[in-house]
């Protein structure tokens, strides 16, 4: 695993030994930065922007983020096996003044509202096995995190029907392997 383009570009990222953690493959992800640069669907500028990257892992897409010039990336992870190479890949690429790590469990854990930070975009990434997407969506909704112009992005595989709020607009949607991309913001 590796950041694809930007400051970092080539740089290794460590990855976990452990099977309980599905890291974004690179393609994946350079397919979802592509969109995000490219598409005339997203009105949406990755420089400067805040991120919050939630199921974050070993923050493989919030490091290639930061490496494209995001401002600054808050990265959610409470699987501690994850959250030590999480930490190690930060202080790899001196980012420790660029981002936060938050060791919280998004479901019962995690106040929205303690943030206290409006995003230009979040990237969720929950195990695909995850069921309860429209739940983290209401709370990002009722919140108010999500800046008015903001993208969310949700990857999940490509079998899985979730139910999405009906405030969530769908924007685009890709399917890429296992994977399926929804990029979205609110109504």
């Amino acid at each position: 695993m590796r950041i694809i383009s930007g400051q970092f570009k080539g740089k290794k990222i460590l990855e976990p030994k452990d099977k309980n953690t599905r890291p974004l493959k690179d393609l994946t992800k350079e397919s979802i930065f592509n969109i995000i640069q490219h598409s005339n669907k997203l009105s949406f500028n990755l420089e400067k922007s805040n991120v919050l990257d939630l199921f974050s892992g070993v923050g493989s897409f919030g490091l290639e983020a930061l490496s494209r010039k995001a401002n600054f990336v808050t990265f959610v992870e409470n699987y501690i096996n994850v959250v030590k190479i999480l930490k190690k890949n930060v202080e790899n690429l001196k980012l420790d003044k660029k981002c936060k790590i938050i060791e919280k469990d998004i479901f019962n854990d995690l106040n929205f509202l303690k943030l206290n930070q409006k995003y230009d975009l979040i990237f969720i990434d929950p195990p695909f096995k995850e069921n309860q997407i429209k739940s983290i969506m209401i709370k990002i909704y009722n919140s108010k995190i999500l800046k008015s112009d903001g993208v969310i992005i949700i990857h999940r595989n490509s079998k899985k029907k979730d139910i999405f709020p009906s405030e969530l607009k769908i924007l685009e949607k890709k399917i890429y392997g296992v994977s399926q991309i929804f990029f979205c913001n609110f109504l």
